[in-house]
């Protein structure tokens, strides 16, 4: 596994929490929500790229 992925991932946090804190402060919790879910979808989507990546490597070890 890279550590390049794991640091997009702990930036992406990073900023999605900053971002999180300013808007629960400007009393705008629905954009901040919104904003949470955008964050676990953009990670879900890389890591369902790695687990597919996963797979094609399996499939290719043992001649699927």
């Amino acid at each position: 596994m890279n550590v390049d992925l794991v640091f997009k991932i702990a930036g992406l946090g990073i900023l999605i929490s900053i971002f999180n804190i300013v808007l629960e402060q400007a009393n705008k919790e629905e954009q901040a929500e919104m904003l949470t879910l955008v964050g676990v979808i953009i990670v879900l989507m890389m890591v369902i790229r790695l687990i597919n990546d996963l797979f094609t490597n399996v499939r290719q070890i043992f001649g699927f």
